[in-house]
Order: C-alpha cells, then structure tokens, then sequence
C-alpha cells in the first residue's frame, strides 16, 4: 500500500484529501504544518507528498528546500497560485502543482503519476544493485586457505575444465564461479546461474533443457533451457546436490554428448557450456547414499574447489568489514565509520555461522543503526550486531 503525506495547515482539506486518497486505496500521514511535515518526511519513507505553498512555520517552498536531496515526489497545493510561485516550485525540485479549489480529479492522477515514478525509481535502484553485486567479483582476503583458492582460480579460470566448488552456505561459492567465468576465455558470453534447490523437480528439466509448445500443461509456447542460453558461456549450477535423479542423468547425457534435448521435443541441439558446480553436501557421502550419481559426480569433479567457512580465516575479517562498510555506505549515502579496535576484536570473535553473507548484512545493520559520523563501537556491535 502507498503512503501518502498530506502537508497543510487547514483541517477540512487535509481530512478531505485523507478520506479521497484513502477510498483509493493508499494509507495518508497528516502534518498540520511545514516543520511537522519536514520532520516526517525526513524520518519515514512517503511514496508522495501532498504539501500547501502558505503555512505557519515552514511554507511550502521553504519545505522543498529542506528536503533537497530527498527522491519523494512532492506535489505542491495552493489557493494563491501564480505562474511565479508554480515555476519557483518546480524549480526546487516539485513534482507537479496544484491550485484550489482542489479537483480531486486532478489530484488522484497526480498522485498516481507520482507514486508510479517512485515505484520505478525503487526498481532502478534494486536493478542497480543487482547488477552492482553481481559485477562484484573480487574475493576480498590475505588468509592462506583464500591465497591457495585464488591461485587455483588463476590456474583453472582460462581452461575449460568443469569445477566443483564446495563449501557451507554463505561461503561465497557464487563468487568464485563468477571469478571463474570473468577470468576465462568465455567472460564475454553468458553467465547463467540456476539454483537447483530453489525449482521443484517436476520444472528443472524444462528450466535446464527448455521445452517445445504444448510439452505439457501452460507450455503456451516454446522455451529454451539454461543449456541453450548460456551457449558460449558458462551455466553456474548452484545446490547440485538437491537436484533429483532424472535431471541428474539428463545433465549427464549433456556433458558426455554436449547436446541436449528440450522437453517434449525431438531434435538435439548442440551446446558449448563450460559446467561449473557448486553444494553444501558432502556429494560422497549422498553417493553412498544412493542420492546423487557417482559417475555425475566424476564428470563435474574434475577440478574440485574448496571455499573455507568464515570461521576458518578470521584473520580476514577486517579486510572484508572495510570491504563491505564502502560498498554500504556507497549504497546508503552515508560515510564510512571509523571501527573501534575492540568492536573489531569482537566481529573477529564470533562464530558466524552464516559466513560472509551474515558478515555483510550485520556490516549493514550496523552502518544503518550507528548515528551519523559516529565510529562503531564495542556497545554498537553488542546492541545491534546480535551475534550468536
């Protein structure tokens, strides 16, 4: 639900504008003046802002001033409306401007258009971050363990060899596929990822293999697989150990033959994949256990690599919180804190069970909950790091 802030000094038109805004739907915040809105605003997070140019306090124009810098559409309302006032708004920074007497006509559309350009900011800056992170492949540590895996990275990225990289969850693993791929001859093709634990068993053929129309129940159309797609490239099977025993004898046909065939279809089709794999199975011991096949395994295993758990390399740690506070603070817009020496020694002496996914997101917790232009302190990472 959209939240709206409606800014003015008149009752009857803010409770007017309330009723109207919320029978469409969106949840209203009211601030009878200037300073009260300014405060909101600066504290929670509006999808627009509905605010008179004539009030007690702050006015309309000095409130634009005050959120400079703030991405919250601002819609500015007035009964004393003229083209020096409307292009003075605009000029700061208003999203549209309204005269009274209101036509909620008007309004409605306006807060429409504004809360759908919120939406699709919020949508630029996710895919932003998405392809930011995703770009991010540098595997931050001085530790031997991460000395002797970005060697053998080195050593294994420019061949074509099938890797199997193991490690526990949060390791990173993800990562060092990627640095396989952008150090290899193929870095300019697709990198395609499929996480095998994350698609039900009755859908991981056709998300591996694609389909022809009509295969089955809602194939509407015709499909291609992962294989087909990361044609060239290298196709990044993540949890390989979750996958189920038909699709691991079909990825087996494929790398023997390096041909597939999609799901209700007749033709092969050539690819040229290089395979990377990763789990957090002991793929061993599920062979044992009848639950992954060993000739699969030999087939992916040709290069084995191992990422050590976060626990093993705390000697890292500091280098990977430096890391993490600019990436954060770079997201954020904050700047970088300073980290106290004994809030240091406590990060390097927990237990971190979720690796570096859980580093960096208390990395996060803590750059968001620590007070502007104050270092990170034993009590911050005490209170907010909640650490087990």
């Amino acid at each position: 639900m959209a939240k709206i802030l409606v800014i003015d000094d008149e009752a009857p038109i803010r409770t007017g504008l309330k009723d109207i805004l919320e029978y469409e739907g969106y949840k209203v915040i009211e601030a009878v003046d200037g300073e009260e809105g300014a405060s909101l605003a600066k504290k929670f997070a509006f999808d627009a802002i509905l605010c008179d140019v004539r009030m007690p306090k702050l006015d309309g124009l000095g409130l634009l001033e005050a959120l400079q810098g703030l991405t919250t559409p601002i819609i500015m309302i007035t009964g004393h409306g003229t083209v020096d006032t409307a292009v003075a708004a605009l000029k700061q920074g208003a999203f549209d401007f309204i005269q009274k007497p209101l036509d909620l006509n008007r309004v409605l559309i306006a807060v429409r258009h504004a809360v759908e350009r919120q939406e699709l900011l919020r949508q630029k800056q996710a895919l932003e971050r998405q392809i930011h992170e995703n770009q991010a492949t540098t595997i931050v540590g001085d530790s031997a363990a991460i000395r002797e895996l970005i060697d053998m990275i080195a050593t294994v990225a420019p061949t074509d060899a099938r890797v199997l990289i193991t490690g526990s969850n949060g390791v990173g693993k993800e990562l060092v596929a990627r640095q396989l791929h952008e150090l290899s001859g193929r870095s300019q093709a697709p990198f395609i990822e499929v996480n095998c634990a994350a698609i039900p068993s009755e859908l991981i053929e056709s998300e591996l293999f694609g389909h022809e129309k009509g295969s089955f129940t809602g194939a509407v159309k015709q499909r291609r697989g992962k294989f087909e797609l990361a044609h060239g490239g290298t196709l990044f099977l993540d949890e390989i150990g979750d996958m189920d025993a038909s699709a691991q004898a079909k990825v087996l046909r494929a790398l023997q033959e390096n041909r597939i065939t999609r799901v209700g279809g007749d033709e092969e089709i050539e690819v040229d994949v290089r395979v990377v794999a990763a789990t957090n199975k002991l793929l061993r011991e599920e062979i044992v256990g009848g639950r992954f096949r060993e000739d699969l395994y030999h087939r992916l295993a040709v290069i084995p690599l191992h990422v050590p758990d976060l626990k093993d390399r705390a000697g890292d740690i500091p280098l990977l919180v430096t890391y993490f506070l600019e990436r954060v603070c770079s997201d954020h817009g904050r700047p970088i804190p300073n980290v106290a020496p004994g809030a240091m020694s406590l990060l390097q002496a927990a237990p971190w069970t979720g690796n570096i996914r859980e580093l960096r997101n208390v990395v996060e917790r803590l750059v968001i909950l620590t007070p502007k232009d104050q270092a990170i302190t034993v009590e911050s990472v005490q209170k907010f790091a909640s650490l087990v």
